[in-house]
């Protein structure tokens, strides 16, 4: 048996099929053990997994397999985030139904994921588009809008005038359709919105107690959300406003500045520059020109800094001898503050770049420290640190925080049109949830618009407004629109003819709610609450950092949204969070500049030198930068053919051991390579010890030292091991696992024949499986076998580390003569202090230091230092 290979393809079918017609890892919510709920983020079915995955979900499985060897009721699940633009992208190309096209890529990715032996309850299994999922985020929908959480409004979108279609901001491409090419037009639609404004406050104040997720994605949800204090102020319009209006107000953080206001801002949204483009064509052309943009802040933020002079003048509101004029300008967002701003170029860049350009004043009055005030001038940059007010009249020489709370009170109590002429106010970037999407493969929004009842509710009996499958993707836009009977209804509340809403929910609602369906998955509710508030929040969730802002956000407001409905009883959905690295490789271009794939390449040592020469052409190819594997730059690895090669266990343990698991994982042939050899390392050595040792024999009482030293290192390595995995260092945990299987080496290479050794090394062996179990699980399933275990490994208990074994027999203790570290010395962890000052005394070290004196005095703190004062 030691001479044997071992057989990865024929092994781990094997135990699958066993763990599968077991069905060892499905879950029962009746279980009355302690509940561990362990989730990956639900992948999209492109129709083949990657290495991210594999990363991914191996992680996941190492973290359900611990927790049920410690002996818990473990819920470990995973669906399908599956709809979306990309399927209606392939029905548009290859002439399929979405339909088809996602679950032919879900039955193939399920296969992909099996091969992995991950341990997942399978029977809980859905996919976002399965009707009876998105029959139950309807009732949601419903319920959420006779709460109040849900309204219409006209909105600001990016439109595409040849898909005809509404575009993400990540589908605008320099203006551009990113399909279609066609310059993007910003269009007004009536949307549908959720009130995640409304929980702001919360979902900031909230993030404290989420003392299990890195702080990075703490720090961008709170700057997402982005809570702002400071003033609201009136100008008063110095020219007559076209609306009639006679002050122009502005939120500003900043009114510390004020003195150095050059100019007012209007967005090209804001009311007083829509009234003026009314009458002035070039006004108008401006605000179009600036449409083109797109509606994310990023494009608005890096685009070109323009204007227009409108004409207006308002009046400074700490000196009214000052007359500031008011500009439109592309970078004001409508929905931040009042969609107007007053403008301190010196100390903000946008306000400089854009003062730069149209030859308005920079006045600085923020002073650096040790800068001097008759010859500080600003440069190419806005000066934003801290420092001293000057320049500013009454407020010269405050701090930044004295001087905003001096504007403040001198503000608050003038008024201007009768009312004061500045109030404290908080803001938040935040901004409401638009949900409607003007696609096809989407969960239906549940209402109906009746010309006489107007917005209708669906009735929960009529659910679900289902997908008619007869739809064609011929034509540009919303196959629903033209769509002939699907749209035909009657209204719900007068029985008359009316319409279905044709828009579909964004595809973020559908993943803002599935860890809780996955609590009871055929439950005829969204959820059972019971079940849901049992095993919610989930205990680790994992994921990558690219969802750290909007699917986080946005399902810590679901699950405040169903509290608020009765549909579970908790506001935080994930108690720990983990962001793994990306998986990356390097990079390779062909002589003419095309990337090449891996397997296109093959290498040669010139000189000493790694070079890489094109198979196809034979010529030499460049080694580029380690990217993260992508279709595009062609460095990406089958993890199929990986698992078909080497097996399983051996891209899972790779994954683990190569780094941390939150930063990049480098993926390298000869790396996998060396995982190989170890999982054939450790299979001939359990097989050796399993034939040679006798696995119903008695520990020995009195063993040599290499047997305790192996015993030892066992029982260590348990500890150490199960610390990592408790704390997600895999990395780690797979460090001591290789020193484990080192230290055994030793033991079975020198021989077997004693009892003692035969004992320590058959311990050794059946604590090591244990401890591999949940990172490879075939091989020790496979291992479990030949030293002839009970049952299954998936249902054995996690080893547990025999305390006495823990500790030294030996310390080391630092020696200080008058206070200073001279040397240590090492002794038995229970010397009496006598025999440690003898041990002491003996030091050669200590003696040169006493000169031949005796010591005045020799203090012994027990197990930890010694001090000897001459």
């Amino acid at each position: 048996m030691a001479t044997e290979r071992y057989n990865a393809r024929e092994v781990e079918a094997r135990w699958q099929k066993v763990w599968e017609d077991g069905d060892v890892f499905r879950t029962s919510n009746d279980d009355p053990r302690d509940k561990y709920y362990v989730l990956e983020m639900f992948p999209y079915p492109s129709g083949r997994i990657h290495m991210g995955h594999v990363r991914n979900y191996a992680m996941g499985d190492v973290v359900a397999r611990y927790k049920r060897a410690r002996g818990f009721n473990v819920l470990h699940p995973m669906g399908w985030d599956a709809f979306g633009m990309p399927a209606e992208n392939a029905a548009m190309q290859n002439k399929v139904h979405p339909k088809d096209w996602t679950y032919e890529n879900i039955a193939a990715m399920r296969g992909q994921l099996k091969i992995m032996g991950l341990s997942l309850d399978w029977s809980r299994e859905f996919a976002t588009c399965d009707v009876d999922y998105y029959t139950q985020q309807q009732r949601l929908f419903l319920r959420f809008l006779e709460a109040g959480l849900v309204y219409r409004k006209k909105s600001k979108v990016n439109w595409d005038p040849v898909d005809m279609t509404v575009l993400a901001n990540e589908q605008v491409i320099d203006g551009r359709g990113w399909r279609s090419g066609a310059l993007v037009e910003q269009r007004e639609l009536t949307q549908w919105f959720f009130r995640i404004s409304d929980y702001s406050e919360d979902l900031l104040d909230a993030l404290d107690t989420l003392d299990r997720w890195p702080d990075k994605v703490r720090l961008m949800q709170k700057n997402w959300i982005g809570r702002s204090e400071g003033l609201r102020v009136r100008f008063e319009f110095a020219t007559p406003a076209p609306t009639g209006d006679t002050v122009l107000e502005i939120f500003t953080t900043r009114p510390d500045t004020l003195f150095g206001a050059s100019f007012m801002g209007l967005s090209p949204d804001h009311p007083v520059s829509l009234k003026l483009a009314e009458s002035d064509p070039r006004i108008r052309d401006f605000i179009e020109d600036c449409r083109r943009i797109g509606t994310s802040a990023e494009a608005i933020e890096t685009a070109e800094k323009k204007g227009l002079d409108t004409g207006l003048r308002v009046r400074h509101p700490l000196d009214t001898d000052i007359e500031l004029p008011v500009y439109i300008a592309n970078f004001i967002l409508m929905d931040y503050g009042t969609g107007a701003i007053f403008a301190c170029p010196a100390h903000d860049q946008r306000d400089l770049d854009f003062a730069r350009k149209y030859g308005l004043p920079v006045k600085p009055v923020v002073l650096p420290k040790d800068a001097d005030p008759a010859s500080f001038e600003i440069g190419d940059e806005a000066y934003t640190d801290d420092g001293t007010i000057f320049n500013s009249a009454f407020m010269d020489g405050m701090s930044i925080a004295d001087a905003k709370e001096a504007v403040a009170k001198k503000l608050e109590t003038v008024t201007v049109d009768g009312a004061p002429q500045a109030t404290r106010q908080v803001n938040y970037r935040l901004r409401d949830w638009g949900i409607s999407r003007q696609r096809y493969w989407g969960c239906p929004i549940p209402v109906i618009h009746c010309d006489a009842c107007g917005v209708v509710p669906e009735k929960d009996e009529n659910l679900p407004v289902q997908l008619p499958d007869d739809i064609n993707f011929d034509k540009p836009g919303n196959p629903l629109d033209r769509h002939p009977t699907w749209r035909d209804c009657s209204c719900p509340k007068c029985g008359g003819a009316a319409k279905r809403e044709t828009d579909t929910m964004d595809t973020f609602v559908d993943s803002s709610w599935y860890f809780a369906r996955f609590t009871a998955p055929d439950c005829d509710r969204p959820t059972d609450p019971a079940a849901a508030n049992a095993w919610l929040p989930v205990d680790q969730y994992i994921g990558g950092i690219e969802h750290a802002i909007l699917h986080l956000l946005y399902s810590r407001f679901f699950t405040r949204a169903m509290q608020k409905v009765g549909a579970l009883d908790l506001k935080e959905p994930f108690k720990g969070l983990f962001t793994q690295g990306m998986v990356t490789h390097e990079t390779y271009r062909s002589a003419d500049g095309q990337w090449l794939s891996p397997v296109e390449v093959r290498f040669e040592d010139v000189d000493g030198t790694r070079t890489a020469v094109e198979i196809a052409t034979g010529k030499p190819a460049a080694i580029g930068s380690i990217e993260k594997m992508s279709k595009s730059k062609k460095n990406t690895v089958d993890p199929t053919d990986i698992i078909e090669t080497y097996g399983a266990d051996t891209a899972r343990w790779f994954m683990l051991s190569d780094s941390p698991p939150e930063r990049d994982v480098i993926w390298t042939e000869e790396g996998v390579q060396g995982s190989w050899r170890f999982v054939q390392r450790a299979w001939r050595l359990v097989a050796e010890v399993a034939e040679k040792t006798d696995p119903r024999a008695a520990a020995v009482p009195d063993m040599g030292a290499a047997a305790l030293e192996l015993r030892r290192a066992t029982h260590k390595t348990i500890a150490a091991v199960s610390r990592d995995i408790e704390g997600l260092g895999f990395n780690r945990a797979v460090a001591r696992i290789y020193e484990l299987v080192n230290q055994i080496g030793k033991v079975v290479h020198a021989g077997l024949d004693d009892a003692d050794a035969a004992y320590a090394a058959r311990e050794a062996c059946e604590c090591l499986v244990l401890l591999i179990a949940p990172m490879m699980p075939h091989l020790a399933e496979e291992c479990w076998t030949a030293l002839g275990g009970d049952g299954l490994v998936a249902r054995a208990a996690w080893p547990v580390a025999d305390e006495t074994l823990l500790v030294e027999d030996t310390i080391v203790l630092p020696i200080q003569v008058n206070g200073k570290k001279k040397g240590e010395i090492a002794v038995a962890r229970d010397a009496s202090n006598e025999a440690v000052e003898a041990a002491t005394l003996a030091q050669d070290f200590v003696q040169k230091a006493l000169e031949g004196r005796p010591p005045r005095k020799i203090i012994v703190v027990p197990q930890r230092i010694v001090n000897v004062v001459a």
